[in-house]
This record gives structure tokens, C-alpha cells and sequence, in this order.
């Protein structure tokens, strides 16, 4: 057993590191949007100096970042409560975080005034134009990220690595147990081991997944259908889209109208799929 006296990682540590990673992540993946939509200038902007594109279309790369970045929170909560294809969420959150950034472009390219208001025909095709552009960065920006984190999945070391320089900039006291013999498992090799193996519970944060043992939780980056498949075997399943549980591991059932938890040690609650409420109860879940 080697151990690092390093620092030791608490819930709200865990969760700012891997926020400010990606936060710097997408504010690059936005600055190279708006200089790619500068160059090329589209919707007639290239009739325009280009020093005034790059001002122009990198204001407008990070107020939709700014605007269409908080839908995922929207998409997550509307995902937990309709259980709904996070696709189609995905899409009907682009085009309502689209309005507000048509009024934004609409105004910006009548200034310094007066800016009038378009007819209903002239609205829906500016509104048309700027869903082109906003939707096809998010699907761009989704893309990118995607393809980003599969790169650092591919290489734990790099997991362990950002973990203890994470654990030193932030100078709170970690605690990283690193075994001397990996347990061979994927998803149990990039936790400490002070949180043991009894793996209770998965849960989906964004692109990570927090995994919940009976000692404790940290969070893993890698996909929600990659951890599960590295507890094929385990006595639990995916019972919601966010989380996988441990059979042994439900203590009580919580139901709240049509919507269902599963109560777990240490107070954490699973959200369960409403398809799936019938076949956890067929087969002696609850």
C-alpha cells in the first residue's frame, strides 16, 4: 500500500475542480467558434472589417455560451422528472434558448439605433438563421467535449494525475490511497481506496459519474453506460438513465405521486424510471 499525504477530497472540492476544467474547456471550444464564424462571415458579414467580425462573432460565441450553457441544467432536471429522451430535451431547450438570443443579435445589428421590430415573417426567418448557427455549435460544442473526454478516459493515469494536482492548487487536506495491486476492475481502480469496493450506487453528473460505496463517494470521468458495464455480474441494475444501484443496497422505497426513489445508506436517494417501477416491483425490489 502506498499512500501521498497530498490533500484530501471533499464533496464540494471534487465538484469545483472538474467545473473549472471544464469551464476553461468550453470557453476555449467557444473562442475558436467565434473566430471560425469571424473568418468565414456568414449571414452577409463579410462585407464587414474584419476586426469588427472577430469583436462581433466572439461576443456573440460567448453570450450564447451564456445562454444556451445553463439549458443543461434545465435538461437534467426535465430528464429526472418526465423521463424523456435527453436528445429531445436537448432540442426543444435549443429552441427555446434560442429566442433570447435572437432578440440579443436582432438588437446588436441595428445599433446604435433605432432598432426597429421585425414583422412576424421577417422575425421567424432571422429566428430560422440564428437556430443554424446556435444549434449546430451545440451540436459542435457536444461533439468536441464528447470526443475530449474519451481521450482522458483513455489514459487513467492522466485521472490520478489531474486528481492530485487538483487536491495541491486547492490545498485542502487529501487523503489519496493508491493500492499496490490494482483490483482489475476499471471503474474500482480510479477511486480511492479508502472507499473500499462495495459499490452501492451509480450516479450520471454531466460527463462523470460519482460512484457511491458504503464508506463514502468520488467521482470518475467516464460514461454512464462504460461504469455500468464494469459491474456486469453485480447483484443491481440501471434503474433510471442516472443511476445504477445494488440490490443488497436498498434500505426503503420513497414514493412521491408516480415518482419513485430508492433510499440508500448514508441518506442518498435513486431515482427510478417509471418503466421500470413494475419490474423492480415484479422482481422483489420493493
Amino acid at each position: 500500500m502506498v499512500e501521498f499525504s497530498v490533500s484530501s477530497g471533499n464533496d464540494s472540492a471534487e465538484r469545483r475542480a472538474p467545473f473549472v476544467r471544464r469551464l476553461v474547456i468550453d470557453i476555449a471550444i467557444m473562442t475558436a467558434v467565434g473566430v471560425f464564424l469571424a473568418i468565414i462571415g456568414p449571414f452577409g458579414s463579410i462585407g464587414m472589417p474584419l476586426a469588427w467580425r472577430l469583436v462581433t462573432w466572439l461576443g456573440f460565441a460567448y453570450a450564447g455560451y451564456a445562454i444556451y450553457r445553463p439549458m443543461g441544467f434545465l435538461v437534467d432536471r426535465a430528464e429526472a422528472a418526465l423521463d424523456l429522451p435527453r436528445p429531445a430535451l436537448w432540442f426543444a431547450a435549443t429552441l427555446i434558448a434560442t429566442i433570447p438570443m435572437a432578440v440579443l443579435v436582432w438588437a446588436v445589428s441595428h445599433l446604435p439605433g433605432p432598432i426597429p421590430l421585425p414583422g412576424l415573417e421577417e422575425g421567424l426567418v432571422h429566428y430560422f438563421y440564428v437556430l443554424v448557427v446556435g444549434g449546430g455549435v451545440v451540436l459542435l460544442f457536444h461533439a468536441l467535449r464528447d470526443k475530449g473526454d474519451e481521450r482522458q478516459r483513455d489514459d487513467p493515469g492522466k485521472l490520478m494525475g489531474d486528481r492530485l494536482d487538483t487536491a495541491i492548487a486547492d490545498q485542502d487536506p487529501l487523503h489519496v490511497v493508491v493500492p499496490s495491486q490494482a483490483s482489475g476492475n476499471p471503474l474500482l481502480d480510479q477511486i480511492p481506496a479508502e472507499l473500499g469496493s462495495e459499490v452501492i450506487a451509480l450516479e450520471m453528473e454531466d460527463h462523470y459519474v460519482r460512484v457511491h460505496t458504503a464508506l463514502g463517494s468520488d467521482l470518475v470521468l467516464m460514461r454512464m453506460r462504460d461504469a455500468v458495464a464494469h459491474l456486469a455480474g453485480w447483484d443491481g441494475r440501471q434503474v433510471h438513465r442516472s443511476w445504477w444501484v445494488a440490490r443488497g443496497a436498498v434500505e426503503d422505497v420513497r414514493r412521491e405521486g408516480r415518482n419513485v426513489r430508492l433510499i440508500l445508506p448514508r441518506g442518498i436517494e435513486a431515482r427510478v424510471a417509471r418503466a421500470q417501477v413494475a419490474e423492480l416491483r415484479d422482481a422483489g425490489w420493493f
